[in-house]
Parts: structure tokens; C-alpha cells; sequence
């Protein structure tokens, strides 16, 4: 501890309780996640059944999850010095960690920013740039749970609220990780749907089967991470009514790691300098994925 201390001398006192109180359950977290991983990988390697799983796709799946712990980590650490600057210097109260309802909120607040930066994530191309590679396998198991992008910065400016309201940034860590070890068991398809009052409140494997479908029913709904009540309250909710089409709605037909995560940035690079008006290079960047000018689609009708 003295350690860690020493090495903290150089931010400024206000700042250097919050990250000292961090950093244990900062890497005690990355622990958990990691473990969380590699336990999943050797569940679904073990179990997998004929027909729902892929050697090469989840050896993918899980390559790009590894990498991910790492890239996390570079992405947590800028967090942790940031959320501890704005509990410190701008936060109007410190809510006490030790109390229940600090919980309440933190996991709540998580959950709730949760949905809506994964609803942005799916509106937004730039952000849907980094949040793809997630959903580019077309097999639903464990080892998709895996598939996790390796740039954070949105999901970081996504949970800036909480130490703001006083969250101890210790806290906010806390419960990222828990709703993210949650999100691990929804992908699967082995588990159908569960008793009604636990499928109305909680997301679920039959409720996330949903999000990862890319047919038109199902496009675009059940952003929720723990509690599926933020779709049935934002209209985003949609229930299992058939057994989905996984994936892309245009693969992208490959296994390299690095060409999943970058080649919808390639792809954005590639429009923005073949439009020929700034409105449609901006539109191509921050408008929805797949937009395109009103006359282009307007020829492709009636080609």
C-alpha cells in the first residue's frame, strides 16, 4: 500500500484517496473478468453441441476477448484518473460507499447508462464502429459473450454521470464489472425462456438471443445489460417469436481479429471521401449505420 502511495504522489492530494482506494478493486476486477473468461471458454469448448458452435469462430470469439482484457485495462486506467478528478474537484457531495443505497444507485446508474450508450452504440456509426466486432459471429454461445470490442472510450464517457453524482469511483468500477460478468450468461442458446416475472424484469438469454439477431423483426431491440425493464420502458422491447438469424446484416467473412474490429472505421474513411457534400460525409459518420443520401437510395429502388 505504501507502494502504491508512493506512486501516487505525483496527482494532486485531492485526487489520490479516491485512486488508491480504486486500484485493488481495479485489478482484483480485472481478475474477475479474466477468470470469467477463460472459465467460459472452457465451458462452452466442453459442451458445445453440434450445429450451434464453431472451432475456428470461437477461438475468434475468444482471441478478440483476451486482447479486449488488455485494451480494457489501458481504457479503465484513463477512467480511474478521470472519474477520481471529478469526484474529487466536481462531484457537489461524496455519497458514502458503505451504504445500501450508494449500491442501489451505482448499479442502477451503471445499468441504466448501460442501455443508453448501447442504444447509441447501435444508432450512431462512429460508435457502432467500435461496438460491431460484437456482433459479428454468426453462432450464440458463451464463446460470442467473448467477442468484446477493444475500444472502451465510449462506455468512459458513458459512466462519467456517476462520480459526478458522488459515486465513489471504486463503486463505479464495481459495478461495471458485475454487469458485465451478468451479460456473460444471456448468450447462449441453451436456455429458453424462464419463469415469466424473471423474463419481465431481467434480460435474458431468450431476450439478448433477440439483440444479436439481425433479422428485420428484431434489428435494433433489447439493448438492456441487466434489467430488460429499460426496453419495455423506452419502447425497444422485443420478445423471442422465432429462433433468430445471427450476425451482420453484411457479414464480414473473416476470422482475422484485427480486420473485425477495425473495418467498419475503414469503411466510414471510405464513404467520407467519396461523398461529395460535407452534410452526407457528416451523415456517413454520425448518422445511422448502413444510411446512405436520399438519391442513392432512391436510384437503388428503382435499379
Amino acid at each position: 500500500m505504501d507502494l502504491i502511495r508512493s506512486v501516487l504522489d505525483f496527482l494532486p492530494p485531492p485526487m489520490r484517496d479516491p485512486v488508491f482506494f480504486a486500484i485493488p478493486f481495479f485489478l482484483v476486477l480485472l481478475t474477475v473478468e479474466w477468470t470469467a473468461a477463460r472459465r467460459l471458454e472452457h465451458l462452452e469448448t466442453a459442451r458445445a453441441p453440434a450445429g450451434a458452435f464453431n472451432s475456428r469462430d470461437a477461438w475468434t470469439s475468444i482471441s478478440m476477448g483476451l486482447v479486449s482484457i488488455v485494451t480494457t485495462a489501458g481504457w479503465k486506467l484513463l477512467a480511474l484518473l478521470g472519474y477520481a478528478a471529478i469526484y474529487a474537484y466536481l462531484a457537489p457531495w461524496h455519497l458514502p460507499g458503505n451504504r445500501w443505497y450508494t449500491w442501489v444507485i451505482a448499479l442502477v446508474g451503471v445499468d441504466l447508462l448501460f442501455y443508453t450508450y448501447h442504444r447509441i452504440a447501435h444508432r450512431v456509426r462512429l460508435i457502432w464502429a467500435t461496438h460491431q466486432a460484437h456482433h459479428s459471429s454468426t453462432y450464440y454461445n458463451f464463446a460470442t459473450a467473448l467477442r468484446q470490442k477493444w475500444n472502451n472510450s465510449g462506455e468512459i464517457l458513458a459512466w462519467i454521470p456517476l462520480p459526478l453524482l458522488g459515486i465513489p469511483p471504486w463503486l463505479v468500477f464495481t459495478s461495471f464489472s458485475v454487469n458485465l460478468v451478468y451479460q456473460f450468461w444471456v448468450h447462449t442458446e441453451r436456455v429458453g425462456k424462464l419463469w415469466r416475472p424473471i423474463e419481465f424484469v431481467f434480460n435474458t438469454p431468450s431476450h439478448h438471443r433477440v439483440h444479436h439477431g439481425c433479422d428485420p423483426l428484431y434489428l435494433d431491440r433489447n439493448y438492456g445489460g441487466i434489467l430488460i425493464l429499460w426496453d419495455r420502458l423506452f419502447g425497444t422491447f422485443q420478445p423471442e417469436v422465432f429462433r433468430p438469424r445471427y450476425g451482420l446484416t453484411k457479414p464480414v467473412d473473416t476470422y482475422n481479429i484485427w480486420t473485425l474490429q477495425t473495418h467498419e472505421y475503414v469503411a466510414i474513411a471510405r464513404d467520407v471521401r467519396a461523398a461529395g457534400r460535407w452534410r452526407d460525409r457528416l451523415s456517413y459518420v454520425f448518422g445511422p449505420p448502413g444510411w446512405q443520401p436520399a438519391e442513392m437510395t432512391t436510384a437503388q429502388t428503382v435499379g
